[in-house]
């Protein structure tokens, strides 16, 4: 772990020096800030993440989570440093990066089937239309929805909508998935299954992952690494490599005593960055 110091502001720990670099970095923030109108939403953001590596963000409301996401999809543009992936800025969206929403209802096409909401993706990366259907079945067979795709979304549970989403993510065959709390508004079972998918799937696609999360054990629970922003405006307080034996398990993992010393020191960074 990056060494820490103490913030006199916030009586926090701090990063006192920039994330080591990475051997093979696909993204790169480099004294990255943003500010919209008079306010600075971010300033200084210092970090890689390494291909393949999953990289959790959390913080308090309002500390820039999304806006780190969206500058990594190139949907905002820095105000000073630079954003790059595989050595190239971030300019604007690309077809190799997908972004997966909290907000599964408005990212998906009503009036489509489920097949309908996946072959957009392979519509996009103009896939001929007849090799569509053995890859849409592919699809959903990896999200457990073999069995669903002339479904609609509306005839769809919360947790079947995002696993649809991810289906469509993955038509992109990204080399990135960008997740802005993609199950923040799942039940816990439902959210605690699709966890163990995404692992499953970053694992088998070899795909970087940043994902973002007010959960601090969800953070844990997938992440190589967890990065904590503190407040007003955004910046790294907090760093964590996460040494938990992979593949993970939701009892075993969460009953570590290296699982419980990080949720602590989370918590507390949390607490600290609130007061």
């Amino acid at each position: 772990m990056n060494a820490l110091i103490k913030s006199q502001s916030h009586g926090i720990a701090e990063r006192a020096s920039p994330s080591r670099p990475v051997a093979e970095p696909h993204f790169d923030f480099s004294g990255v800030s943003l500010t919209l109108g008079a306010k600075t939403i971010v300033e200084d953001i210092d970090f890689q993440i390494g291909k393949g590596e999953f990289v959790c963000i959390i913080g308090a409301s309002g500390c820039g989570k999304t806006t780190a996401l969206r500058l990594a999809a190139g949907l905002y543009q820095p105000s000073g440093g630079a954003v790059t992936f595989a050595g190239a800025p971030m300019l604007s969206p690309r077809q190799d990066i997908a972004i997966i929403f909290q907000d599964y209802g408005k990212a998906l096409l009503p009036w489509r089937t489920a097949a309908g909401n996946v072959s957009l993706a392979l519509e996009a990366a103009k896939v001929p239309k007849a090799q569509r259907g053995a890859l849409i079945k592919d699809y959903l067979t990896k999200v457990g929805l073999p069995d669903h795709a002339t479904k609609y979304p509306t005839e769809m549970s919360g947790g079947m909508q995002q696993r649809l989403q991810i289906a469509r993510c993955l038509a992109q065959d990204p080399r990135a998935l960008l997740m802005d709390e993609p199950f923040g508004a799942l039940d816990a079972m439902t959210r605690q299954s699709l966890q163990d998918e995404v692992l499953s799937l970053a694992a088998a696609t070899g795909a970087t992952v940043l994902f973002v999360t007010h959960d601090l054990e969800e953070a844990i629970y997938l992440g190589d690494r967890v990065i904590g922003l503190l407040p007003h405006p955004g910046r790294i307080g907090i760093e964590l490599k996460i040494d938990l034996p992979r593949p993970r398990d939701q009892l075993t993992t969460r009953e570590d005593p290296e699982f419980l010393r990080l949720r602590r020191t989370l918590f507390d960074f949390i607490k600290a960055s609130e007061s």
